[in-house]
């Protein structure tokens, strides 16, 4: 029997062993099993909500802003002041006008190269001359054949606002304010002025700065030689030895939307009881001058009222001219203005009682007129850019201030840097005032090119080309060709009329050598004839108002 019981008690023991190795086995499986359900549900958590969606949110991290590039400056000594222009009557004096500099100064070399990425190829200043009429045909050709070529699929619309969301999410210019409080005040404006800057966009599918010039047999839209009322002599090229002007007959076109035609009755009855305002340079007074030559078609107009008194224009006794001009058109109550303000910030002297006495620049304010009249304007339009120059600040002793005292920032000292911080400054400023002024359109236009060639404007520098778009006639950029510019507007409800790009490639377009004012072997490259490239200026900004 002792055999039986212990062959019993190992086939006993055998089975216990198996059952044992049949329960870890399941228990392996079950543990399989747990680890597939959970991957599964892990794999499909993944799908539905990636875990980015768990992380901070991006505003939440700290972003350190780059340092921008200090701009340069040639410095050359400049002695064009304010009293380089007329006085008493609107725009004719030849005794003040023999004073004008041709070059209203130089901008930054950084402003330079920008603008020059636009040309497609060298100024030719060496052609053979030739007549108007084959000129014109030649560009009609080369309009003709190129045409079609040119065409591109439009940007979708979303996609656009995307950009300039994310564009908008930094704001460079407040590196410079001093407090903590100023940056939380500066960038509290940006946000309040979202909804504003919504609303002064009006066709904002249309890029007007990138397009072509094409010719157009009825232009120009008034003529030179007859705008004496409004059109100073030292700028009407019709009224200079120039004798080719295949320049006039040139229209801008957009790409992908096309302008309205200018009318001035129209723009009467779109402005009536309103006021444009211009403000900033020798060049916003070209274009204050284009603009009244353009809405009187160039005929003497004896109806228009001198409204100066109301905004302050009253040349002041010893002075030798008001600080700018004001009309009316009383059939719609329609008044277009001109305020000189070379850098838009406010100027003051620091000591009111002596004559030699040096003016405080105080570049985180606006202009005095600004301040003061800028409830009695509709549409504004600022510039500044070519009186940053080491010339301009030494010959009119303007002396740098920030916060009320003289400035000591040796960053913000640099030229470039405090224009760039003024444009800032002042833009900001103008769309802060936006939800007090609901009816207010505010634009900043870019800067106007230059085009001396072989040296400066007195260093025998030269434009010599007379013929239309030598160096290119098509603009296809997305991005203003004025760096400065179009940062300064992001995020505000001030719009920018980018102008830079388009009037690059018309350098057969300036004064150049037919100045009747320059001294001999000097040249005008940088102020324009008119009627002329000024004229599109107005026309794009009609467009948008």
């Amino acid at each position: 029997m002792f055999p039986l019981e212990r062959q019993s008690s190992m086939t006993l023991h055998r089975n216990r062993m198996k059952r044992g190795a049949l329960r870890r086995r399941a228990r392996d499986i079950s543990v399989v099993l747990v680890v597939l359900v959970c991957a599964t549900v892990v794999i499909w958590t993944w799908d539905r909500t990636p875990t980015s969606a768990y992380l901070p949110p991006e505003s939440h991290f700290l972003k350190l802003e780059t340092e921008e590039k200090v701009e340069k400056i040639r410095t050359a000594v400049n002695t064009e002041t304010k009293d380089s222009y007329s006085s008493s009557t609107p725009f004719v004096n030849k005794a003040e006008e023999s004073k004008e500099d041709p070059t209203d100064n130089r901008d930054t070399e950084e402003e330079e190269k920008q603008v020059e990425e636009v040309t497609v190829s060298e100024t030719n200043q060496g052609k053979t001359p030739i007549t108007e009429e084959k000129k014109l045909e030649q560009v009609e050709r080369e309009v003709t054949v190129n045409e079609p070529n040119n065409q591109k699929t439009p940007i979708n619309e979303a996609t656009k606002k995307a950009q300039h969301k994310k564009e908008t999410k930094s704001d460079p210019e407040i590196k410079f304010l001093a407090t903590d409080e100023e940056r939380t005040k500066k960038l509290t404006a940006k946000e309040d002025e979202g909804s504003t800057s919504t609303a002064l966009i009006t066709n904002p599918a249309c890029n007007y700065a990138k397009g072509k010039w094409v010719v157009d047999n009825h232009r120009p839209l008034y003529s030179g030689s007859h705008c004496k009322q409004w059109l100073a002599s030292m700028w009407a090229c019709r009224l200079m030895q120039r004798t080719d002007f295949a320049f006039e007959r040139l229209r801008w076109q957009p790409k992908d939307c096309s302008m309205e035609e200018f009318e001035g009755s129209k723009f009467l009855r779109r402005m009536q009881n309103k006021t444009l305002a211009f403000v900033g340079d020798s060049l916003g007074r070209q274009q204050f001058q284009s603009m009244m030559c353009m809405i009187t078609g160039g005929k003497e107009r004896l109806d228009v009222l001198d409204v100066g008194p109301e905004f302050g224009f009253i040349t002041p006794e010893g002075g030798a001219r008001p600080g700018g001009w004001a009309y009316r058109f009383p059939e719609t109550n329609t008044t277009v203005l001109y305020h000189w303000s070379s850098t838009l910030c406010d100027i003051q002297p620091i000591n009111i009682s002596d004559p030699a006495t040096e003016h405080a620049m105080h570049l985180d304010r606006p202009p005095a007129f600004l301040r003061q009249y800028l409830h009695k304007i509709d549409v504004l339009v600022m510039n500044t850019g070519h009186h940053w120059n080491r010339g301009k600040l030494n010959g009119n002793r303007w002396v740098m201030h920030v916060n009320g005292v003289r400035n000591t920032n040796k960053k913000l000292a640099a030229l470039g840097n405090a224009k760039n911080f003024t444009i800032h400054s002042t833009v900001s400023w103008v769309s802060s005032q936006l939800r007090r002024h609901p009816g207010l359109k505010a634009f900043y236009r870019s800067l106007s090119p230059r085009h001396f060639v072989g040296g400066e404007w007195n260093t025998g520098g030269s434009c010599n080309n007379t013929t239309p778009m030598s160096i290119g006639k098509e603009v296809l950029q997305e991005e203003s060709s004025d760096f400065s510019a179009g940062h300064a507007v992001k995020g505000t409800g001030v719009k920018l009329l980018d102008i830079t790009a388009l009037s690059h490639i018309r350098d057969e377009g300036h004064i150049s050598r037919f100045s009747i004012s320059a001294s001999r072997g000097v040249q005008d490259c940088l102020h324009w004839c008119l009627p002329g490239v000024p004229d599109t200026w107005n026309e794009i900004l009609f467009a948008m108002i």
